[in-house]
């Protein structure tokens, strides 16, 4: 479970919920839980990724506040022992790309760069008053003497002195964008706020050090890595590399690289030798467009051009997500009608390692609330953790009705289902589930459809499906 939505309330209980939920959590079949970021960032509101200080995870008092929005050191200690203790393995959202809410500013040397391409320079040098001092006062030496100063970032998004905007690359020697980003823009090095130079060798010194030190002092089991399109993708073998030298082998990386452009995330997963695992955008953009376009959609495609198709072994599958979610960065919500055949796509497959959004499950908060979905997901979560075992086989052959089996294995006793979306009129799927399922009675564990399915003598039953919605068949079914 990704274990937070942007709008999670800001007085400081989060970590203290997760204490709580740890035992609920894992007797709904979560193994992980992708927990959001520790660090301190410029306030106390603040979702964690305008990130002030790496080594403050609430502990200090700096920004107005010791907690951060979601609750203190020790809480937050005292949340991943609960998990472990549970045995949900805990991965922490690293955010590496910029710093926020620096201490001072400072007068340097930059030229504005346009921001639809910021390989174009539209200005000559000129000295802006820049916020890139950190001096962190409230720490103080504590953990890390590396202070931060215009040297060690490549570019900014704010003139003090005059108070305009805009991108302003920093100018001097070894300065530039680096090359191995994103090209969207141009290049996409730069994203907001002070934006981190790995270029420099003391920045790659210092955040290789702090990852050890992160994954030392938390003890989480892995990471997510935000942003990392922007960043030096060499860089951040290197830190990949250097962490799991420390943690092992079995200490999981996933990055959110935000590009549905299959052969982009082909490149990178070269670039850093497969050690890292990929957020699949594309599927999510396909499950977006799939509830956009009604039995428009060919659900017979969903899975083309998608990371889960192409690199199984290296796909992190997702419905929806913080930024995806209404009114954020990356807004590409999934329609509600839709939402439960996407997370049926995602959990009762057997490639990709899927992820349940915590907005999804328990709702999200704001101004806009939108309520959660737990009636809905509950039962698919039942399914993967007690029927979606075994061999898969697809019947992808109509464009508005798709299906398929697991056919179960005998460790898992009453294991194996037959799944059926529609995203058009009612249907039925005619699926083989195994002639030694011959006479058994299933039903469907959604409770979307309230009759029954009576398996045939040769292993062949007709699933039926609701229009517009998903039924998983199975042994015992609703009413198990």
């Amino acid at each position: 479970m990704q274990f937070f939505e942007w709008h999670v309330e800001a007085d400081g209980s989060h970590w203290n919920r997760l204490k709580e939920l740890a035992p609920e959590l894992k007797r709904l079949g979560m193994d992980s839980v992708w927990i959001p970021p520790v660090t301190k960032s410029q306030s106390a509101e603040d979702t964690g990724y305008s990130v002030y200080d790496l080594y403050d995870l609430g502990e200090f008092d700096q920004k107005g506040t010791v907690r951060t929005k979601y609750g203190t050191k020790q809480e937050l200690i005292e949340a991943i022992q609960a998990c472990k203790e549970a045995g949900i393995a805990v991965y922490v959202d690293l955010v590496m790309n910029h710093k926020a809410g620096a201490d001072e500013t400072e007068t340097f040397q930059v030229v504005q760069v346009n921001d639809q391409d910021r390989t174009e320079v539209i200005s000559e040098p000129f000295d802006i008053e820049g916020w890139t001092k950190f001096t962190f006062p409230g720490r103080g030496d504590r953990y890390s003497s590396f202070k931060w100063n215009f040297e060690h970032f490549n570019g900014t998004d704010y003139d003090a002195k005059d108070g305009r905007t805009g991108v302003f690359r920093i100018v001097g020697e070894n300065k530039d964008w680096n090359e191995n980003v994103d090209h969207e823009f141009g290049n996409y090095d730069y994203l907001m706020f002070a934006n981190i130079d790995y270029n420099h060798p003391g920045v790659r010194e210092e955040m290789i050090r702090w990852g050890r030190w992160i994954a030392e002092t938390t003890g989480c089991d892995g990471f997510r890595l935000d942003a990392i399109k922007h960043i030096n993708h060499h860089f951040i073998k290197d830190f990949v590399s250097a962490v799991l030298e420390d943690r092992g082998e079995n200490f999981y990386i996933v990055g959110e690289f935000w590009n549905n452009d299959l052969g982009a995330c082909q490149h990178f997963l070269d670039t850093v030798e497969y050690k890292i695992d990929l957020f699949d955008v594309s599927l999510h953009y396909k499950l977006c467009e799939a509830s956009n376009s009604g039995r428009d959609f060919d659900l017979t495609t969903v899975f083309d051009d998608t990371l889960v198709k192409s690199h199984p072994l290296h796909a992190v599958t997702f419905v929806d997500n913080h930024d995806s979610q209404p009114d954020e960065a990356l807004e590409s919500w999934v329609q509600d009608w839709f939402k439960q055949s996407a997370y049926a796509l995602i959990l009762l497959r057997q490639d990709g390692y899927p992820v349940v959004f915590y907005g999804d499950y328990y709702g999200i908060g704001g101004e806009n609330p939108i309520p959660g979905k737990k009636e809905a997901i509950d039962p698919l979560l039942h399914a993967r953790y007690h029927k979606a075992y075994g061999e898969q086989q697809d019947y992808f052959d109509h464009p508005n009705t798709i299906g398929w089996v697991r056919l179960g294995v005998p460790d898992v006793e009453g294991s194996g289902c037959a799944v059926v979306i529609s995203n058009g009129e009612d249907g039925e799927k005619r699926m083989f589930v195994g002639e030694d399922r011959a006479g058994e009675v299933w039903s469907d564990l959604t409770g979307n459809r309230g009759d029954q399915v009576t398996i045939g003598e040769d292993g062949f039953a007709a699933f039926p499906v609701t229009g517009g919605s998903v039924s998983v068949w199975c042994l015992g079914g609703a009413a198990e």
